[in-house]
């Protein structure tokens, strides 16, 4: 595990300490702080704690919206250069050239928005199709969650190769072994048991997190934590960058810049050329 693993591991396990709810409480005060019986939640129950914790998503915050992403486009060196010339055309008078060129970038950068725009929600109803689902007690009878609709008080139930879908409180267990690679970045796998006895490792044994899963073995848990209040979510919002461009991206914007300067150099050449020339003339005389 690396140093800077375990520095942003500990520095969220920190600040989830001092939280309400720790997933390190005794079983007994866990039901009691959340509301939740052995029995699992009802529908309705679980409805208004869904509105009151939010969907069991890392990050769902919604994208820019297609204003932004419009304004965006703007900001290309190339689409700047269009601009300028526009602005060229219309002080010196010539209307066709002004539309033609306003035209030009008007349908270039809608197409780029538009494009995008589908791609975006293509790549989300493909998500949503291959979305995580989960055991979950609901109503007092197992039934398959889909994992992002999963609350805090929630009871699931675990098996062989089930990905752990929130951070939860082990209930039962039996032979249970979880891959927290993910998390710790130990590759042989973790013993998980009830005990309330302390650990020996980073992560509490009677506690499984999101993003490991479960090599072998059974559980029955007790959800503390969904979203980005969990482990994962709080690294990720940690460790949150903006997206590096694409290779195209960034050739189009050097190329961009190269016209700029090329545009450049060649309205400095005429006034070099007269500078040189009025020189001449100076010599001359």
């Amino acid at each position: 595990m690396t140093w800077l693993s375990i520095r942003t591991f500990r520095r969220v396990s920190t600040a989830a300490a001092s939280a309400p709810v720790s997933i390190t409480d005794s079983l007994p005060n866990l039901f009691r702080l959340l509301n939740a019986t052995d029995a699992g939640l009802s529908t309705a129950d679980a409805a208004n704690r869904l509105d009151r914790y939010g969907r069991n998503q890392i990050d769902d915050r919604a994208g820019p919206s297609l204003l932004r992403s419009f304004l965006d486009r703007f900001r290309n060196p190339l689409v700047l250069i269009l601009i300028a010339a526009a602005a060229i055309s219309a002080a010196t008078g010539d209307t066709p050239s002004l539309l033609i060129i306003v035209a030009i970038v008007l349908l270039s950068v809608t197409l780029d928005v538009v494009q995008e725009h589908r791609a975006q929600n293509a790549a989300q109803r493909l998500r949503e199709q291959v979305s995580l689902t989960a055991t979950a007690i609901r109503d007092g009878k197992a039934a398959e969650i889909a994992a992002s609709q999963l609350v805090p008080g929630d009871i699931v139930l675990l098996s062989a190769g089930d990905l752990i879908p929130a951070d939860c409180r082990l209930i039962e267990a039996r032979d249970l072994y979880v891959n927290e690679a993910l998390l710790t970045g130990e590759a042989f796998p973790a013993e998980k048991q009830v005990s309330d006895s302390p650990s020996t490792g980073l992560l509490p044994w009677n506690g499984v997190f999101m993003g490991s899963s479960v090599l072998s073995g059974t559980a029955k848990a007790l959800i503390v934590a969904t979203g980005r209040a969990a482990q994962l979510g709080a690294i990720a919002g940690a460790l949150h960058k903006r997206p590096p461009d694409t290779a195209f991206t960034l050739g189009v914007r050097d190329f961009g810049k190269m016209i700029l300067r090329l545009t450049a150099a060649c309205r400095r050449r005429p006034s070099i050329e007269g500078i040189a020339s009025k020189r001449a003339v100076r010599s001359a005389r």
